[in-house]
């Protein structure tokens, strides 16, 4: 069987120091580590609801304007206008 997925491998056996896929994962005195597929499963499903919990924070970091523009924005309307450009994108993708 190839071990492929190496990040949930990861996550269900923080010892693994060493993972081959298509030999499996091993400790860092040489040890293999007895994987089962239903662990790598289970940690995969952690991974991918965490990385989806996350979604909103994303979404917000690629419409806020850069930072320059935030602080032209603040220098030339002042801080409520700045929140009120904020506001829009965290309104748009609430927090869950």
């Amino acid at each position: 069987m190839a071990y492929t997925d190496h990040q949930a491998i990861r996550r269900a056996y923080p010892d693994a120091a060493v993972i081959y896929g298509d030999k499996g994962a091993f400790k860092e005195d040489g040890t293999q580590i007895t994987l089962v597929q239903s662990d790598i499963d289970a940690a995969r499903a952690t991974i991918d609801a965490e990385y989806a919990a996350l979604d909103y924070a994303r979404k917000r970091a690629a419409e806020y304007p850069s930072v320059v523009d935030q602080l032209d924005d603040i220098y030339h309307n002042g801080i409520d206008a700045w929140k009120a450009t904020i506001k829009a994108t965290k309104d748009k993708y609430p927090k869950p």
